[in-house]
């Protein structure tokens, strides 16, 4: 409820409970590293990786070409997100409730889980962009600038903020703002240029390679995206 609703501070305390949960996972692993004895791991190599191609060839696909049956994407799509279900910190943690339950072999079954999240992050993370490449679900990636405004929108608000980049095809490259076809929502805020910020104006001119902060309802971004980064 807390985290839904607006109050004093917020930002501040989003901002401390994220680092704090970043040092808890940290730590997590940390001593559950404690309980692994890479001795025992060999003698259940065969089982565990028979276990993990399960996992990622044939039980992850099938539950997500499911639960994604109906959903607006395309199949390479969905074939990405069977893919990149790795395996953490989750698992190992409920691998270790049969040593909590005194239950017989409960090393073997952390063990098991174990050997099956180092099989997880080593191939199936490492094979991601391959797999990405050979779907051609993969984009360049764009760097990005870190620009001085922060949106923290409440819990009502309809507006997002968004950035924009203009590609040297884009409409709106050379032109003033006052003259694009902008949404009555659309409000340009920030210009980046050249490592450097632009506060503009109605009478500023666009250049190609200028990355936009654009404060508009969530409704008009889709048309918004499609006019400044228009598909290739």
């Amino acid at each position: 409820m807390l985290g839904n609703a607006d109050f004093i501070h917020r930002r501040s305390l989003l901002r401390f409970h994220e680092a704090l949960a970043w040092l808890m996972q940290i730590m997590m692993l940390l001593v559950l590293g404690l309980l692994v004895f890479p001795s025992r791991l060999p003698q259940v190599a065969g089982v565990s990786l028979l276990l993990s191609l399960f996992l990622v060839l044939v039980a992850r696909p099938v539950a997500v070409l499911l639960s994604l049956a109906f959903a607006k994407l395309r199949f390479q799509q969905k074939l990405l997100i069977a893919r990149v279900g790795l395996r953490g910190a989750v698992p190992i943690v409920l691998a270790t409730f049969p040593f909590l339950a005194g239950l017989p072999r409960a090393e073997l079954y952390f063990d098991v889980v174990f050997f099956i999240v180092l099989t997880s992050v080593l191939l199936q993370g490492t094979s991601i962009p391959l797999v990405a490449r050979w779907l051609r679900l993969n984009v360049p990636l764009r760097a990005r600038q870190q620009h001085p405004l922060e949106f923290f929108p409440t819990t009502n608000a309809r507006d997002d903020l968004v950035e924009l980049n203009v590609p040297g095809s884009s409409p709106v490259a050379d032109r003033r703002i006052m003259d694009l076809p902008l949404p009555k929502s659309a409000l340009i805020v920030l210009v980046g240029r050249g490592g450097d910020f632009v506060a503009p104006d109605g009478s500023t001119v666009l250049e190609t390679g200028d990355a936009l902060l654009v404060l508009a309802d969530k409704d008009d971004v889709p048309a918004l995206r499609a006019l400044v980064e228009p598909p290739s």
